[in-house]
This record gives structure tokens, C-alpha cells and sequence, in this order.
């Protein structure tokens, strides 16, 4: 298993169209990919479920883990990272 805690930079957080980028990505690879908003002490949700991570409200400045488990767990993690590090496709607040 791989897993990142991420801090999350983008101005709107995982809310509709990062959180859609997110999922897209995800759903990319083999492995199950799980979400966690561990700045609200949130369980641990399927990441290739919009309707999950909408659910975990993740906002501006919160820290998120990011878990995979599979055959192709160590490239879902470096591109959900690079997705998180890059703002989701948004303007990252500075």
C-alpha cells in the first residue's frame, strides 16, 4: 500500500470541478484508491466516487491522505500527488 497526506492549496478545495479532475484520475488505475479529510477527522472514502469525495468537504488548506493498494498503487499515488501539487487544475492560493 501507498500513501500520501497532502495539503490541499487550490482556492475551492475538492468541490466540483477539482473534485471531478480527482476522481477522473483516480479511476484511472487498477488499484482501490481511497480518500481521507483528516483536517476533519473523516473516514476514508473511495476516490473514484464523486459523490464520496464531494462528500469529505475537503477546503482550502486542509490536509488530505491519499491511499492506493494494488498493482499499480506507487503510479496512482505520484499522479494524484502531482493533480494535489498542481492545484487540482486551479489557481493555487499564495
Amino acid at each position: 500500500m501507498q500513501v500520501a497526506e497532502l495539503e490541499v492549496h487550490n482556492e475551492s478545495g475538492l468541490h466540483a470541478r477539482p473534485a471531478a479532475t480527482f476522481v477522473k484520475t483516480a479511476a484511472g488505475f487498477h488499484s482501490r484508491v481511497s480518500i481521507q479529510n483528516l483536517t476533519r477527522g473523516a473516514a476514508a472514502v473511495n476516490a473514484k466516487s464523486l459523490l464520496a469525495v464531494l462528500g469529505c468537504g475537503v477546503e482550502q488548506g486542509h490536509t488530505i491522505r491519499v491511499s492506493a493498494e494494488g498493482d499499480d498503487e506507487e503510479a496512482a499515488i505520484t499522479a494524484l500527488r502531482a493533480l494535489a501539487e498542481g492545484g487540482f487544475g486551479e489557481a493555487v492560493a499564495g
